[in-house]
């Protein structure tokens, strides 16, 4: 056993040799597609806005704390404005009244977007059979990644997140297909 304080062996190996000396085709480097560096920039860059209205967002707000750290996986920059956040989580229930702002929310959010819809109520509505739920948010935005439970746990939201992060890995934007063509339609707004 070594003493505290005493000098360690070095491990002996070549010297390392400046740039401009390596015989050439040796330097340091890597080549990648452009749409592959981008794919995994995005993938480990989430910025989630969270559009919580019930349990759901409890159990977010302690995937963002140290215990499970979500920071690990890139998505830790929580934005609660649409024009900075690239990430949806809906957790909760969604009511008709509260639709509209949802899609508005969702509208206003730049390109690549993705939506993940936390808990059951978010999914379909829940044990909440009434007129006034909607009966799933897929109804109001695409979604890419549902999250089951009743909350689902930490645990499982980060799951979904991992999952939806391979996706944008392969290269896919969004499910979305139609914001483009949703937008169009829209008469244009008054001018103030």
């Amino acid at each position: 056993m070594a003493r505290l304080g005493a000098k360690q062996p070095v491990a002996a190996g070549p010297p390392a040799r400046p740039l401009d000396t390596m015989p050439s085709g040796s330097a340091d480097f890597f080549t990648t597609r452009l749409d592959n560096l981008v794919a995994w920039a995005r993938k480990n860059s989430l910025w989630p806005l969270p559009f919580g209205t019930a349990c759901c967002a409890i159990e977010y707000m302690s995937i963002v704390s140290s215990h499970y750290d979500l920071a690990r996986f890139g998505a830790e920059v929580v934005r609660f404005s649409p024009r900075q956040a690239d990430l949806l989580i809906v957790a909760g229930t969604v009511v008709d009244k509260l639709a509209p702002v949802l899609r508005k929310i969702y509208d206003q959010m730049p390109e690549p977007k993705w939506v993940i819809s936390m808990g059951v109520c978010a999914s379909s509505g829940g044990f909440y059979r009434a007129y006034h739920v909607v009966q799933g948010i897929d109804e109001i935005v695409p979604v890419d990644v549902y999250v089951p439970g009743c909350p689902p746990t930490p645990e499982e939201l980060m799951y979904g997140i991992l999952r939806l992060q391979e996706s944008i890995q392969s290269g896919r934007k969004s499910r979305d297909d139609r914001s483009a063509r949703f937008a169009a339609s829209l008469p244009a707004l008054p001018s103030t």
